[in-house]
């Protein structure tokens, strides 16, 4: 466990003064939580960084097609570099010395975690996310327009509230993960979270809907990343030996939205450039959140 001081101290060097003793002054706080009780303050913190940014739609009715592209390659690159420096090197990481090969519990966890979104993916009813279409994938349903946006996002808020779960079940073990790489982790999914909001709510407000109904969908998108980050805590918790697998999962389970619908959106609109600027940004700051706090 780390002192108050300690806590602080870590990060002297690599931040200004008044920030690193910030950091340290809440990792500090959070050492004193029960681990469930970290993981579900870290789940609220990213589902307000969703709501935030669905509160966009008090300040304008439209974004443009290329800031839109920017941004969703923005998110892209924080969930990949948060699907390797986070969660797949550790889990290779904490897997030598044992039985099987380091690689193993990596390779079943990711693939595993890809094929539970790839089944979400067919059975829940959602809109192609950022899709300007009526076409819904998953089981046909009678639910409106709206409701299968929100469904969209929210399909892909579940492996970051596992990941951030499994982060700090993983900080919780003492093994080969620290609290500040789970509050790295939280801080970089957060950051991308932001988009995730303003593009369910401003293509809502843009629709005609009201400002506050088209803010309460796009914070509701999220409300599943608090739950999915208990549920994720958990499950390292009450099972230990699964924690490399479980670091894994959550990795495949965001590559997998990464792949299948982020980065196919972001490229669609004719900023293909600008999209891949944007994934290069997002993956240097969760990169240099990962490295300086982790």
């Amino acid at each position: 466990m780390y002192s108050k001081n300690v806590a602080a101290n870590t990060l002297e060097g690599l931040l200004i003064p008044d920030v690193y003793k910030g950091v340290g002054d809440i990792i500090y706080f959070l050492q004193q939580l029960h681990p469930l009780e970290q993981a579900l303050l870290a789940g609220i913190f990213t589902w307000g960084m969703t709501a935030l940014g669905a509160a966009s739609v008090f300040l304008t009715s439209g974004v443009s097609r290329r800031v839109l592209d920017l941004m969703l390659g923005f998110t892209a690159g924080v969930m990949i570099a948060a699907s390797y420096w986070s969660l797949l090197a550790p889990a290779i990481e904490m897997s030598e010395g044992r039985d099987v090969p380091a690689w193993l519990p990596a390779v079943m966890g990711f693939l595993l975690g890809g094929l539970f979104l790839r089944g979400i993916d067919k059975i829940l009813p959602h809109l192609q996310f950022g899709s300007a279409t009526e076409a819904t994938e998953g089981l046909k349903t009678s639910c409106r327009r709206n409701t299968l946006l929100v469904l969209a996002v929210t399909l892909h808020n579940i492996p970051e509230g596992l990941a951030v779960g499994v982060a700090f079940g993983a900080a919780a073990s003492g093994y080969m993960y620290s609290l500040p790489a789970a509050i790295a982790l939280t801080t970089g999914i957060g950051i991308q979270n932001f988009p995730e909001g303003l593009v369910v709510s401003v293509p809502l407000r843009r629709e005609g809907m009201s400002c506050f109904k088209s803010f309460n969908y796009g914070q509701a998108s999220a409300i599943v990343e608090p739950i999915a980050s208990v549920v994720g805590v958990a499950a390292v918790i009450l099972v230990r030996p699964i924690l490399p697998y479980a670091l894994a999962f959550a990795a495949g389970a965001m590559i997998f939205v990464v792949v299948e619908e982020i980065i196919p959106e972001s490229q669609h609109g004719g900023n293909a450039p600008l999209a891949t600027i944007g994934t290069m940004i997002g993956f240097s700051v969760m990169m240099v959140l990962d490295v300086a706090f982790g």
